[in-house]
């Protein structure tokens, strides 16, 4: 999936977006690392800042959670039953 900069959407949104679809659908999956800011920027032709927003973004979606020095690695499931 691709950003579109003419959408007045802010990119760092749409990223953010994309990365929660891919979470929901199991490509991300719970305690694995995601792409890097650096990689985030690469990949989809954005800056580096607009990358971190985007994982900002995750992390107050309570989507995400970064490990300083390591990464950033997608929520666990949600633990159910008692």
């Amino acid at each position: 999936m691709s950003l579109d900069p003419e959408s007045g959407r802010p990119l760092y949104m749409q990223l953010a977006d994309v990365i929660e679809a891919k979470i929901a659908s199991g490509e991300y999956a719970p305690d694995r690392m995601i792409p890097t800011p650096a990689r985030l920027s690469e990949e989809y032709g954005i800056a580096q800042m607009t990358a971190r927003r985007a994982m900002r973004e995750l992390r107050e979606r309570e989507l995400v959670y970064t490990v300083p020095g390591k990464g950033s690695y997608v929520v666990p499931e949600p633990k159910t039953g008692g």
